[in-house]
């Protein structure tokens, strides 16, 4: 304790006055005192260190995978285009999406589970990973075929598996149930400012056209795959351990300790190997927490999916240039950003999630309903872009936080954030092959999925309220008949869902 003492800051020395022999399972007296001002200045370390990093870390993914609707918009249709210049055929585009999901939903658990057992310090696994993505990413632009290209998917949905469930995973342990949906949203809008800037990316780079005697639909690739393995470096140097090993640059050791008291004062006592990190892994498949959120967050991606890779197509079908599409694209995705902060604040603000998920929910399934129909209006069909982006993102790392905030433990929570993030993204594979190039413009079979899942997200989102206040209620009957020692051991017991 005296080492400790002689490393704490003089204004946080009287936190520690009242240390006595006293503990608190386990920890001493002085952690369990109030102090204001020691748990600003730990939450402020975590958002200017971890929140940052992880969500450059999803930004710069985010960007490498939805950077191919761009290349695509520059030159379609045209010799020069993505598609008539590697001799795709007519669902070729289609292909290359799907094809990146199939090793990045395979691997998804098996890559947390790894990081959650600590083999290899989170940095290193979460920015080499990103490092070998970014060199694949940039070969994207040097491939000479179609069957080059689909190589490079693959290959990239393969060093991509572990990054956007880890860098979920490690928000997850870092923050409270209360803390967590607003750095959440922070965290996502990260990943929402990769197409974001990769608008503006690719109406810059389309100057490039012709220059080294590439296309410009590859100097996107290269460009931003060169960008990606820079900042991986930053990711490994910035990317802190877990809350109770962090490094001393990072948390020095009495906030090191005060964090894992708040954190399991708010999750039960999971950080330091508990009795729920010993739950076999079948136990874990089967929770129906897990799946049900998975499947409203499926729900949600299969629109998330088709802004991401259709909307420059969209765009471009609405009568601007390929190059104008690229700019008009960015205020659609800056409404999604605004969205998401305004929606996820106020859940966290008020502790509730079901009123304003459903109301995203609304907001999407006007935009869908918009587009289904085919209203005549560009304006209007423009309009249904904005809020279904506005409906869409901010349900995202609402839901995200809403499953972390219901689950205990390490492994729950490697393999709950993993299980979601893995399985949600399957909307992929529906959403590249709904939106049938021989149906353009229209692309009713593409408008009418859209339409569907919105609904089933609503009717899930619904059951997914219902039920965790039915369990509450069960969990308060069963604390009735219990006496007071059997309240003191079962931990369990103490641990509310929210809704």
């Amino acid at each position: 304790m005296a080492e400790i003492m002689r490393e704490i800051p003089q204004d946080d020395l009287k936190a520690l006055e009242k240390e006595s022999t006293t503990s608190i399972q386990g920890y001493s007296a002085a952690l369990v005192e109030p102090n204001p001002a020691l748990d600003r200045k730990i939450l402020w370390r975590r958002d200017l260190v971890l929140v940052p990093t992880m969500g450059i870390l999803y930004m710069i993914l985010f960007l490498d995978r939805t950077n191919i609707a761009n290349a695509r918009s520059l030159g379609i249709g045209q010799p020069n285009g993505l598609e008539m210049s590697l001799n795709m055929p007519t669902n070729g585009y289609n292909t290359a999406l799907w094809i990146f999901y199939i090793p990045f939903v395979l691997a998804e658990i098996p890559a947390n589970l790894l990081l959650s057992r600590r083999f290899i310090r989170p940095g290193i696994l979460l920015g080499g990973q990103m490092f070998i993505l970014g060199i694949i990413s940039m070969c994207q632009g040097l491939t000479g075929s179609f069957g080059g290209l689909l190589a490079c998917r693959f290959l990239m949905g393969i060093f991509e598996v572990a990054l956007p469930a880890g860098a979920t995973f490690m928000m997850s342990t870092y923050y409270t149930k209360r803390e967590a949906a607003v750095r959440f949203a922070w965290f996502f809008n990260f990943a929402l400012a990769g197409p974001f800037f990769s608008g503006l990316l690719a109406y810059a780079i389309a100057g490039l056209e012709g220059a080294g005697g590439l296309y410009g639909w590859r100097w996107i690739f290269i460009i931003e795959g060169i960008m990606t393995s820079l900042l991986a470096v930053g990711v490994i140097l910035a990317c802190p351990n877990f809350p109770e090993d962090a490094q001393e640059w990072f948390l020095k050791p009495h906030e090191r300790e005060r964090l894992v008291y708040q954190l399991e004062q708010s999750r039960g006592a999971e950080t330091r190997g508990s009795a729920i990190d010993s739950v076999p892994l079948w136990k874990i498949l089967i929770d129906w927490r897990i799946h049900l959120f998975t499947m409203c967050f499926f729900c949600c991606d299969i629109t998330a999916a088709s802004i991401s890779a259709f909307s420059p197509t969209i765009l471009t079908e609405l009568g601007w240039t390929s190059t104008v599409a690229q700019l008009m694209s960015m205020p659609v995705w800056a409404s999604g950003i605004v969205s998401a902060f305004l929606f996820t604040w106020l859940a966290s603000f008020l502790n509730k999630r079901t009123p304003f998920v459903l109301f995203c929910i609304a907001l999407q399934l006007g935009g869908w309903i918009i587009m289904r129909v085919y209203v005549s209006s560009v304006g209007v069909r423009y309009f249904a872009l904005f809020l279904m982006s506005m409906g869409t993102f901010p349900q995202m790392p609402t839901l995200m936080g809403w499953l972390s905030a219901n689950l205990r433990g390490h492994k729950y929570l490697a393999v709950g954030m993993a299980w979601m993030i893995g399985f949600g993204n399957c909307a992929n594979f529906v959403s590249s092959n709904i939106f049938i190039t021989t149906e353009r413009p229209r692309y009713p079979t593409g408008f009418s999925v859209g339409l569907g899942f919105t609904v089933l997200g609503f009717v899930l989102t619904c059951l997914a309220c219902f039920l965790c206040m039915y369990k509450n209620k069960q969990f308060d009957k069963r604390r009735e008949n219990m006496t007071d020692a059997e309240r003191e051991t079962d931990d369990e017991i103490h641990f509310k869902l929210v809704y």
